[in-house]
């Protein structure tokens, strides 16, 4: 963590600066000293010395504005240029047809790069553009004439400054995506100590609520059950994260009928699981066309129905999925009695289709099949098999819908 906080109160601008800082200072003093040298030379020394006496007293005064761009602002930024300007056009006067015309340096010297690279590290490129631009035509107006000296030093400043802002502009955007990255990988790791946390303390509790209230029993065991149904759920969105909500408001295992887009079938069976329901089956999604992944979901969902209604409400459950090239397995298995021989077709007769329509009816709708194996005292295993797509793409299972009834959770 120390680390991360170094690297978000690093900027790459404060090292650039602290040189502009010096650069300033030093190149302020190289001006005076020039026209110190040269001071029999100027035909109006006291325009010389009168401005670089001015510009000596702004450098040192405004060093502590070149900290950072904060204060840097755009009116300090113009005077500070305005100043550059000036000391470039008073340069004529000063020395009369003397050295400026054999291209010798104005009053400000190089100092004036120091104005230009201030805009460059303040506003990017663009401003140094327009900053480099300004001195460059100030220094062809008190030259009258562009000698080619002159054009090499105006377009030198024009293309570093252009190139500093440019690469300012740069640092600041790669910052800003490490100071972002940077966030991402905290919230990251804090999510995961919460889930350590969750882990360690709520989850255990709420399995020991479940064990404590079954083995209590009466109201303390419908206590337990919801605990464990929250402990799973919770187990769930830890490890997995949220199940997609359904993309419609007709129900929990319906979609658009004219969405062509496979769907998930461990989305939709993952709303089955609980502390009762173990769900089992592989890390990628298991994708089925819209229609035929819905019928299934709302097979084994009636399967369930039946271990709950004829085993017990607490009664336990697997469901098994294999994905293979060209179809999906699916298995439903409980711990119950079983089922005893003939009382399908006893159920089938009383008009209590819950195997026969709802799980083998919509099976064979999908071109598919359900069969049913049990052993009264070993439980019971419904097996299921969905055909994929069909060559062509599209759905290799179409028929009517099998609309929830009363009493289809029954045998």
């Amino acid at each position: 963590m120390r680390r991360e906080a170094a690297a978000m109160s690093m900027s790459v601008e404060q090292p650039l600066w602290r040189a502009l800082t010096a650069y300033r200072a030093l190149t302020a003093v190289y001006a005076v000293s020039i026209a110190v040298v040269a001071r029999d030379s100027y035909e109006r020394p006291q325009v010389a010395f009168g401005y670089l006496a001015v510009l000596l007293v702004w450098t040192l005064a405004t060093l502590p504005r070149f900290t950072g761009a904060a204060r840097c602002t755009r009116p300090f930024l113009a005077v500070d240029t305005g100043l550059a300007l000036a000391g470039i056009l008073l340069t004529p006067l000063a020395d009369g047809a003397g050295r400026h015309a054999a291209d010798g340096p104005t009053l400000p010297s190089i100092w004036t790069a120091g104005a230009v690279l201030a805009c460059a590290l303040k506003g990017g490129w663009r401003w140094a553009a327009a900053a480099s631009t300004l001195v460059g035509a100030a220094n062809l107006a008190q030259r009258g004439e562009a000698s080619p000296n002159t054009l090499h030093n105006v377009l030198l400043v024009w293309v570093a400054a252009i190139a500093i802002g440019y690469v300012v502009e740069v640092a600041r955007a790669s910052e800003r995506t490490l100071a972002r990255a940077l966030e991402i990988q905290a919230a990251t790791r804090e999510r995961e100590r919460l889930a350590r946390d969750i882990h360690d303390g709520v989850l255990q509790v709420l399995a020991m609520v479940q064990r404590r209230g079954t083995a209590v029993g009466g109201e303390a065991a419908e206590l337990g059950r919801l605990a464990g149904e929250q402990e799973a759920a919770l187990r769930r969105l830890i490890t997995q994260g949220p199940v997609p909500e359904p993309r419609t408001a007709a129900g929990p295992d319906t979609v658009p009928e004219d969405d062509t887009r496979p769907q998930d079938l461990m989305a939709l069976l993952g709303r089955h699981a609980d502390a009762r329901v173990t769900l089992s089956g592989p890390g990628t999604p298991v994708e089925l066309a819209p229609h035929a992944a819905r019928e299934t979901a709302a097979a084994v969902g009636a399967a369930l129905d039946n271990v709950r209604t004829h085993v017990g409400p607490g009664a336990r459950a697997w469901v098994l999925v294999e994905d293979e090239p060209d179809q999906v397995l699916v298995s439903v298995r409980d711990e119950g009695p079983g089922i005893p021989e003939g009382r399908l077709a006893e159920a089938a007769e009383e008009g209590r289709l819950g195997v026969a329509q709802s799980i083998q009816g919509r099976l064979r709708d999908l071109g598919g099949t359900a069969e049913l194996v049990s052993v009264p005292g070993q439980g019971t295993e419904v097996e299921l098999t969905v055909p994929k797509r069909d060559e062509d793409g599209g759905e290799a299972a179409t028929g009517r819908r099998y609309p929830a009834q009363a009493g289809e959770g029954t045998q």
